[in-house]
């Protein structure tokens, strides 16, 4: 196993590429050399179906709901869960008051700090490593890096959801909401059923599956998918939309009464009980 996945090294470069746009949605100037060794070349192993702005607009997105949540002035601690080779600690603007948690496992969180270190990179805010098994009991290790459950959360889960089975996204969110004081938000992505059956995604996802990462995990209904679980949905936006891409997705948006249609959902939440 590579210290540092496939998917954590593709989506660096990704924002790599991104950064270089004359119109870039945002600037990461250490994400070229957080893509290494093959970042560069799995993005054109994966090209087509819409990733690399997908991969922008949701970067974004996910900016914008850690800033505007942390700007109300309620959440102070922010969760990046499978966090591989983020760069936010280090390249938004982040209130004094607020602790990043970034968790993954460790070889990866000691590889990625190796590279920061070589780089000289200086965090903007208070930042955490978590080193955590994702897929056993992982609470413990947050809360020993100092994660306060009684305090409201935000909780960052970026392209995670996809390499997971529907019993175990279903259990995460559970997990989280388990953890979340009332106020919490969560903000991620979920890609849609139909995405998985579809002629047009088969060979992007074919050769994912051929790389040990394949996509698994759909919804075609959110809201009671995230209602089931735990949370409510307060923002549900596809790229493309006003507030999610508009001007950068490739692709016309969907309505939603059109059943079928291949769709990736970004998503804003709060707790059921907030």
């Amino acid at each position: 196993m590579h210290a540092v996945s496939y998917t954590a090294q593709w989506m660096a470069a990704a924002r790599a590429l991104e950064s270089e746009r004359d119109d870039a949605l945002y600037t990461d100037p250490l994400a070229h050399d957080l893509a290494a060794p093959k970042g560069f070349e799995l993005i054109d192993r994966y090209e087509g179906g819409g990733l690399l702005p997908f991969i922008s607009i949701r970067t974004k997105y996910l900016d914008e709901s850690i800033e505007s949540t942390l700007a109300e002035g309620e959440i102070t601690q922010v969760v990046l869960i499978a966090a591989g080779m983020d760069t936010r600690a280090f390249r938004l603007d982040w209130p004094e008051s607020a602790t990043v948690f970034e968790v993954d496992h460790g070889p990866l969180i000691a590889e990625k700090r190796r590279r920061l270190d070589a780089l000289g990179a200086t965090p903007h805010t208070d930042r955490r490593e978590v080193s955590a098994d994702l897929t056993g009991e992982w609470l413990p290790d947050l809360e020993r890096a100092g994660f306060d459950p009684a305090k409201p959360t935000l909780w960052i889960a970026e392209a995670l959801t996809f390499f997971l089975t529907e019993e175990q996204a279903g259990g995460l969110l559970e997990l989280l909401a388990s953890a979340s004081a009332p106020g919490s938000r969560l903000a991620f992505d979920i890609l849609g059923r139909a995405l998985l059956r579809s002629p047009f995604t088969k060979r992007f996802l074919d050769t994912l599956a051929a790389d040990g990462t394949p996509w698994i995990f759909g919804t075609d209904e959110p809201e009671e998918f995230l209602t089931a679980h735990g949370w409510k949905i307060t923002d549900l936006k596809e790229p493309g939309e006003p507030g999610a891409g508009e001007g950068r997705w490739p692709y016309e948006v969907q309505p939603r009464s059109r059943r079928g249609a291949n769709r990736l959902w970004l998503i804003r939440a709060e707790t059921v009980a907030a």
